[in-house]
């Protein structure tokens, strides 16, 4: 279908784009919201506090458990009571507002409500991620964040499975809460116990005392330029990024309650702040998600769609390419899927034109209408959200426009733009690091994010605005020709797909441009029709180097010059490592890191006669009379 034949979109309520383009005269821009950023709630403990007085039945929190994998449901009221309990059980340690609650266990109902008690007893909460314990083999990661927060309660789910790296660290004056098991060894009080502490007075006073500036979390960064920085995330921060989404695509009160299925690890600031408070914000469901968008993990996920219909789904790119190709088999699946959506959001990657097709097929077949697909844009250092699409739009891998209260500065690098921020929801600095606080900002007080952008057209800046990648990791090729990272390792991956989960751009110095790219596992066993193969057989097999070639063919002759055209591209058996600083918990390739600890297949890439694994697509780059292997 093209054109006026499109069916509509299911009607979603946005703000205007009343955009503001301040135009200076050393070339830089500085775009905002001419409309002011409402009215926001003084912190993220009062929303608990409204829904437990307002719908103290309703449910706030699901989780499956047990054997038979039953939801185990928390409601509003029960929650806030539970969460009193903890807070009372904080308050009676003693400690001061330097000593964080450092949470090393994944998503959980008693990680949401402990999250929740440290606010409420002004210790900041401290999401770790759980690589660093549990898939780490030298804890180096999980030292340094342990040092850094100097923490007076750390909290584990399942104390057996963070024995190891819980003996690695210095214990003393900390105190341990396990929710299921104690690690051997290690001594440590029960969560459940904790749960039973008699509420006094102290509770209510505390949270009384909550003011904006109070560090309601320390979220780290993915370290993928070093080792992780804890970024305070100040209630304030938190509660107007709450109403910046809220301002611009309100809910009509009168729709089906929020429901939200979601998978996003809380330790990363899309699914612990976006994600999570705004469905809390909205006296929403939350149901915990323990599938994956990963080889054998997603049919959990799969199992809960057919019971949870969100009103709202988000997921990366990996994960959609895996729910449609699930969909397309199942008509039940798609039937419990559409039947309360409402509206869908992508983020991690650009969303591939085809999976987008895809979705909105199955969109059209079962509802007779398109959905919108929402992103936007922003870290950890923002609360997250600075931009968003606001606005009914086809496009995708667009970052949209600034919400209300944010400043976007634009500082012209080549042909592209370095973005920085500023607003309410950007974060005072990092914890205990004075130094790398000050080489956040600019003279003006903007947070300089790394990333560049580009119009989509620059006489309409109302059409938003293209992520072009970060403003680092742009290189030259001998040439002297500048090669842009983010932009092209976009575009590639998209034209791979759904063969290529991500990729990373080679070619420092050198004559032409390679890929090294992590395959897709689970689409390439389909694509090969070898449901249980491991990486190392697919990336060899016919149908998936075929994908790959193909694509990167069909990109080529839409990009021939020199600075983006592919000339040799590698499959690689061996998925991003954590301990090898190559991934963040969001799935954002690290591409120095990459680079550097794969250098081996760096030179097999750039090898003057490669060997028979390396995907050559230009025969200029091989010594005269070889001969491009067989398609």
């Amino acid at each position: 279908m093209a054109g006026s034949q499109l069916p509509p979109f299911h009607k979603l309520n946005f703000m205007p784009r009343d955009i503001e383009l301040e135009r200076r005269a050393d070339g830089s821009m500085v775009m905002r919201q001419r409309i002011p950023l409402k009215a926001y709630e003084k912190h993220i403990p009062a929303f608990l506090a409204q829904w437990a007085a307002e719908t103290p039945d309703a449910v706030w929190l699901a989780q499956r458990r047990g054997p038979d994998r039953a939801w185990d449901t928390v409601t509003y009221g029960a929650a806030k009571q539970r969460v009193d309990a903890l807070t009372q059980a904080l308050l009676n340690l003693g400690l001061g507002e330097d000593r964080p609650v450092m949470i090393l266990s994944g998503n959980s109902i008693e990680h949401a409500l402990m999250t929740q008690a440290a606010m409420q007893a002004r210790l900041p909460a401290a999401p770790v991620s759980p690589g660093y314990s549990l898939m780490s083999q030298d804890f180096t990661k999980l030292k340094h964040v342990f040092n850094l927060l100097t923490p007076g309660v750390i909290m584990v789910q399942d104390g057996p499975a963070f024995a190891h790296a819980l003996k690695a660290l210095d214990l003393t004056g900390v105190t341990i809460v396990h929710v299921e098991r104690p690690a051997p060894g290690v001594d440590s009080v029960a969560y459940a116990d904790w749960e039973k502490t008699p509420v006094t007075g102290a509770v209510a006073e505390s949270i009384a005392a909550i003011r904006p500036q109070t560090v309601g979390k320390l979220l780290f960064t993915s370290g993928s330029t070093g080792m992780p920085k804890a970024v305070i995330n100040t209630q304030e921060m938190m509660a107007a990024n709450v109403a910046m989404g809220q301002q611009a695509c309100p809910r009509d009160p009168a729709e089906t309650r929020r429901t939200v299925l979601d998978w996003l690890p809380w330790n990363h600031t899309m699914g612990g702040n976006s994600t999570f408070h705004s469905v809390l914000a909205d006296g929403g469901s939350f149901y915990i998600d323990d599938g994956r968008p990963l080889p054998g993990q997603f049919d959990e996920t799969i199992r809960n769609l057919r019971e949870i219909s969100p009103t709202y789904y988000g997921s990366v790119p990996a994960g959609f390419a895996a729910l449609v190709s699930a969909m397309e088999r199942d008509p039940e699946l798609c039937k419990a899927f559409f039947k309360n959506l409402r509206q869908l959001g992508y983020g991690g990657a650009t969303l591939p034109d085809d999976l987008y097709t895809r979705m909105q097929n199955l969109a059209v077949k079962y509802t007779g209408k398109r959905y919108v697909f929402s992103t936007g844009w922003g870290c950890t250092e923002t609360a997250p959200t600075a931009t968003y699409t606001y606005w009914e739009t086809e496009r995708v891998g667009l970052i949209g426009l600034p919400f209300a209260g944010m400043e976007l500065k634009m500082v012209p690098v080549g042909d592209k733009y370095e973005l920085r921020l500023r607003g309410v929801t950007v974060t005072p600095g990092y914890y205990r690091q004075p130094e790398l606080t000050e080489k956040a900002f600019d003279e003006e007080g903007f947070y300089k994010i790394g990333d560049a952008g580009v119009f989509v057209d620059q006489n309409r800046p109302e059409e938003g605005l293209v992520f072009a990648g970060r403003v680092v990791e742009d290189f030259k090729l001998m040439t002297g020709t500048f090669v842009h990272v983010g932009s092209l390792r976009v575009a590639a991956v998209a034209a791979m797909s759904p063969a290529a989960q991500d990729a990373v751009v080679a070619g420092q110095d050198q004559d032409y441009i390679a890929l090294l790219v992590f395959p897709n596992v689970m689409a390439c066993r389909q694509i090969a029709g070898l449901p249980d193969a491991g990486a190392e057989e697919l990336i060899r097999h016919p149908a998936v180097i075929a994908t790959v070639r193909d694509g990167l063919k069909a990109y080529n002759a839409d990009n021939p010059g020199s600075s983006t055209r592919v000339a040799r591209a590698l499959l690689m058996s061996e998925p991003p490592s954590v301990d090898g600083n190559e991934i963040t918990d969001k799935g954002y390739i690290n591409q120095r890191a990459t680079l550097e600890r794969r250098n081996d297949l760096v030179q097999r890439l750039f090898a003057r006669q490669p060997d028979a694994d390396v995907i050559v697509l230009d025969a200029r780059t091989l010594p005269e009379g070889a001969q491009v292997a067989a398609e």
